[in-house]
Protein backbone atom coordinates (compact mmCIF):
# COMPACT_ATOMS: atom_id res chain seq x y z
CA UNK A 1 0.00 0.00 0.00
CA UNK A 2 0.88 3.22 -0.79
CA UNK A 3 1.01 5.79 1.92
CA UNK A 4 1.70 9.66 2.06
CA UNK A 5 1.54 11.67 5.20
CA UNK A 6 1.46 15.61 5.26
CA UNK A 7 2.63 18.30 7.47
CA UNK A 8 -1.01 18.16 9.28
CA UNK A 9 -0.49 15.57 11.82
CA UNK A 10 -2.76 12.48 11.41
CA UNK A 11 -4.21 12.99 7.53
CA UNK A 12 -2.86 10.32 5.88
CA UNK A 13 -3.72 9.36 2.08
CA UNK A 14 -3.72 5.75 1.39
CA UNK A 15 -3.55 3.91 -2.22
CA UNK A 16 -4.54 0.60 -1.74
CA UNK A 17 -2.51 -1.59 -4.83
CA UNK A 18 -4.49 -3.37 -7.67
CA UNK A 19 -3.80 -6.32 -9.13
CA UNK A 20 -4.94 -6.86 -12.60
CA UNK A 21 -5.47 -8.94 -15.71
CA UNK A 22 -7.65 -8.54 -18.72
CA UNK A 23 -11.12 -9.29 -16.55
CA UNK A 24 -10.14 -5.90 -14.58
CA UNK A 25 -8.82 -5.89 -11.15
CA UNK A 26 -8.70 -6.65 -7.25
CA UNK A 27 -8.10 -4.31 -4.58
CA UNK A 28 -8.12 -4.75 -0.65
CA UNK A 29 -9.43 -1.74 0.17
CA UNK A 30 -9.72 -1.97 3.81
CA UNK A 31 -7.65 -4.22 6.70
CA UNK A 32 -8.55 -3.40 10.23
CA UNK A 33 -4.92 -4.94 11.13
CA UNK A 34 -3.36 -2.94 8.40
CA UNK A 35 -4.94 0.54 9.12
CA UNK A 36 -4.05 0.40 12.97
CA UNK A 37 0.00 -0.71 11.79
CA UNK A 38 -0.26 3.05 9.84
CA UNK A 39 -2.01 5.00 12.68
CA UNK A 40 -5.82 4.72 11.53
CA UNK A 41 -7.75 3.71 14.68
CA UNK A 42 -10.70 1.39 14.68
CA UNK A 43 -13.38 0.57 15.24
CA UNK A 44 -15.24 1.61 12.28
CA UNK A 45 -19.11 1.67 13.12
CA UNK A 46 -21.09 3.18 10.00
CA UNK A 47 -20.43 3.24 6.49
CA UNK A 48 -21.68 6.35 4.17
CA UNK A 49 -22.39 6.42 0.44
CA UNK A 50 -23.39 9.47 -1.39
CA UNK A 51 -24.14 10.30 -4.64
CA UNK A 52 -24.08 13.87 -6.66
CA UNK A 53 -25.07 13.99 -9.53
CA UNK A 54 -23.62 17.22 -11.34
CA UNK A 55 -19.52 18.16 -10.99
CA UNK A 56 -19.15 21.12 -8.85
CA UNK A 57 -21.55 19.64 -5.83
CA UNK A 58 -19.94 20.75 -2.41
CA UNK A 59 -20.42 18.86 0.44
CA UNK A 60 -19.29 20.52 3.52
CA UNK A 61 -17.15 21.47 5.63
CA UNK A 62 -18.58 19.14 8.06
CA UNK A 63 -17.74 17.73 11.78
CA UNK A 64 -19.04 16.44 15.30
CA UNK A 65 -18.03 17.11 18.35
CA UNK A 66 -17.53 14.66 21.70
CA UNK A 67 -19.01 12.58 22.94
CA UNK A 68 -19.59 11.71 18.93
CA UNK A 69 -16.53 12.83 17.20
CA UNK A 70 -15.80 10.82 13.64
CA UNK A 71 -12.77 10.08 11.70
CA UNK A 72 -13.51 9.47 8.84
CA UNK A 73 -11.57 6.84 5.97
CA UNK A 74 -13.21 8.24 2.45
CA UNK A 75 -13.15 7.05 -0.97
CA UNK A 76 -14.67 7.66 -4.17
CA UNK A 77 -16.04 5.07 -6.26
CA UNK A 78 -17.60 6.39 -9.21
CA UNK A 79 -16.45 9.86 -10.97
CA UNK A 80 -13.95 11.87 -9.10
CA UNK A 81 -14.13 14.26 -5.84
CA UNK A 82 -11.18 17.08 -4.39
CA UNK A 83 -11.81 15.93 -0.66
CA UNK A 84 -10.64 18.42 1.60
CA UNK A 85 -9.93 18.18 5.58
CA UNK A 86 -9.31 21.19 8.07
CA UNK A 87 -7.47 20.60 11.15
CA UNK A 88 -9.50 22.33 13.93
CA UNK A 89 -7.61 21.31 17.19
CA UNK A 90 -7.41 24.10 19.53
CA UNK A 91 -3.65 23.79 20.31
CA UNK A 92 -2.33 21.98 17.07
CA UNK A 93 0.01 23.91 15.24
CA UNK A 94 -1.51 23.20 12.21
CA UNK A 95 -4.65 24.55 13.71
CA UNK A 96 -7.03 26.15 10.39
CA UNK A 97 -4.95 24.75 7.79
CA UNK A 98 -5.91 22.49 5.20
CA UNK A 99 -5.10 19.39 3.28
CA UNK A 100 -6.85 18.69 0.06
CA UNK A 101 -6.69 15.26 -2.32
CA UNK A 102 -8.16 14.39 -5.61
CA UNK A 103 -9.47 10.89 -4.64
CA UNK A 104 -11.00 8.89 -7.64
CA UNK A 105 -12.36 5.38 -8.91
CA UNK A 106 -9.24 5.51 -11.07
CA UNK A 107 -6.71 6.61 -8.50
CA UNK A 108 -8.32 4.29 -6.14
CA UNK A 109 -6.79 6.21 -3.13
CA UNK A 110 -8.57 7.01 0.03
CA UNK A 111 -8.12 9.96 2.61
CA UNK A 112 -8.27 9.58 6.35
CA UNK A 113 -9.37 12.36 8.34
CA UNK A 114 -9.22 11.91 11.83
CA UNK A 115 -11.69 13.24 14.69
CA UNK A 116 -10.39 16.86 15.10
CA UNK A 117 -11.15 17.76 11.49
CA UNK A 118 -13.53 19.50 9.22
CA UNK A 119 -13.88 17.46 6.08
CA UNK A 120 -15.79 18.78 2.85
CA UNK A 121 -15.48 17.93 -0.99
CA UNK A 122 -16.09 18.80 -4.27
CA UNK A 123 -16.96 16.91 -7.37
CA UNK A 124 -14.61 17.01 -10.10
CA UNK A 125 -17.62 14.56 -12.37
CA UNK A 126 -20.70 13.94 -12.92
CA UNK A 127 -22.33 10.94 -10.92
CA UNK A 128 -19.52 11.04 -8.09
CA UNK A 129 -20.07 8.10 -5.58
CA UNK A 130 -18.18 8.38 -2.24
CA UNK A 131 -18.47 6.11 0.20
CA UNK A 132 -16.64 6.28 4.15
CA UNK A 133 -16.31 4.95 7.03
CA UNK A 134 -16.81 7.00 9.94
CA UNK A 135 -15.25 5.74 13.51
CA UNK A 136 -18.34 6.64 15.58
CA UNK A 137 -22.48 6.93 14.48
CA UNK A 138 -23.78 10.42 13.37
CA UNK A 139 -25.51 12.30 15.86
CA UNK A 140 -27.17 15.49 14.66
CA UNK A 141 -26.78 17.35 18.05
CA UNK A 142 -22.89 17.23 17.70
CA UNK A 143 -23.03 17.82 13.98
CA UNK A 144 -21.06 21.68 13.10
CA UNK A 145 -20.67 22.87 9.91
CA UNK A 146 -18.25 25.45 8.67
CA UNK A 147 -18.53 27.50 5.13
CA UNK A 148 -16.94 25.72 2.57
CA UNK A 149 -15.21 28.79 1.19
CA UNK A 150 -14.55 30.78 4.02
CA UNK A 151 -11.63 33.24 3.63
CA UNK A 152 -9.58 32.64 6.52
CA UNK A 153 -9.22 29.54 5.61
CA UNK A 154 -8.00 29.94 2.03
CA UNK A 155 -9.44 26.76 0.56
CA UNK A 156 -8.46 26.13 -2.76
CA UNK A 157 -11.41 24.66 -4.21
CA UNK A 158 -11.83 23.88 -8.11
CA UNK A 159 -15.08 25.41 -8.27
CA UNK A 160 -15.68 29.00 -8.47
CA UNK A 161 -17.83 30.12 -5.49
CA UNK A 162 -20.96 30.98 -8.27
CA UNK A 163 -20.90 27.72 -9.51
CA UNK A 164 -20.67 25.24 -6.69
CA UNK A 165 -23.44 23.46 -5.93
CA UNK A 166 -24.83 23.63 -2.08
CA UNK A 167 -27.65 22.02 0.29
CA UNK A 168 -29.11 25.01 1.81
CA UNK A 169 -27.48 23.66 5.40
CA UNK A 170 -24.37 24.31 3.55
CA UNK A 171 -24.99 27.40 1.83
CA UNK A 172 -25.85 28.97 6.13
CA UNK A 173 -23.26 27.19 7.43
CA UNK A 174 -21.10 29.14 10.14
CA UNK A 175 -18.05 31.20 9.49
CA UNK A 176 -14.15 29.84 10.16
CA UNK A 177 -14.29 32.56 13.19
CA UNK A 178 -17.04 30.48 15.10
CA UNK A 179 -15.09 27.38 15.41
CA UNK A 180 -14.32 28.11 19.28
CA UNK A 181 -12.35 25.08 21.21
CA UNK A 182 -14.33 22.26 19.32
CA UNK A 183 -11.64 20.18 20.19
CA UNK A 184 -8.40 20.19 21.92
CA UNK A 185 -4.73 18.63 21.52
Amino acid sequence: MEIQTFNIAGMILLTPPRFGDERGYFSETFNAARMKEIGIPGPFVQDNHSLSRQRGVVRGLHCQLSPHAQGKLVRCTRGSIWDVGVDIRTGSPTFGQWVGATLSEENGSQLWIPAGFLHGFCTLSDNAEVQYKCTDFWDRDCERSVRWDDPLLAIDWPVAEKDAILSEKDAGALPFSNVDDWFHI
